[in-house]
């Protein structure tokens, strides 16, 4: 089955975040403050996503909160931060709400995430993405981390499933 035929079943994405919903850049400012930048478009993806329905988790092994802020201002309430064993956290969301493996895409970008894009029903990456994510990806986005890989995966996915353009899609 192409990965096309593989968005109709996905009802649930789980995302990265430095990689993925950013471009793996960190700035670094004193005392010990890091900026990371996130994409607009992947936004209101995101948010569109969530208002269709659709189930939404950030499993990241970073802990700054302000992505959390970010993420929870557009209606993602599971966002998992300091995750240093990302498949038990998947494992743990996955049964707390009773989904399935083969209707879950889950992009990431570096090996972190190795372990659970072989769990997951689709597997995706970014174009930047390590060797051997790249490997395990059934979809590769022609589109870096940061830069609209997450708008790229969600809309394909919203319009195979007829969910994508409409009057609910806004989050203002």
């Amino acid at each position: 089955m192409n990965y096309k035929e593989k968005l109709k079943e996905i009802d649930t994405f789980i995302f990265d975040v430095d990689g993925v919903l950013t471009n793996s850049e960190v700035i670094l400012l004193p005392p010990n403050h890091m900026i990371r930048t996130m994409h607009t478009r992947d936004g209101y993806a995101l948010q569109l996503a969530v208002k269709k329905g659709f189930n939404i988790c950030i499993i990241t092994g970073g802990s700054c909160e302000q992505v959390k802020f970010r993420l929870n201002h557009l209606g993602i309430e599971d966002v998992f931060l300091k995750s240093a064993n990302k498949v038990e956290v998947y494992q743990k969301y996955m049964e707390s709400k009773k989904l399935k493996s083969e209707n879950c895409l889950y992009m990431g970008d570096d090996i972190p995430d190795y372990e659970v894009m072989n769990l997951v029903g689709l597997p995706c990456c970014p174009s930047d993405a390590a060797p051997e994510i790249k490997g395990v990806s059934k979809y590769i986005s022609p589109i870096k981390g940061g830069q609209g890989c997450v708008r790229d995966i969600i809309e394909q996915t919203l319009k195979v499933q007829n969910k994508w353009f409409d009057k609910d899609g806004h989050i203002w």
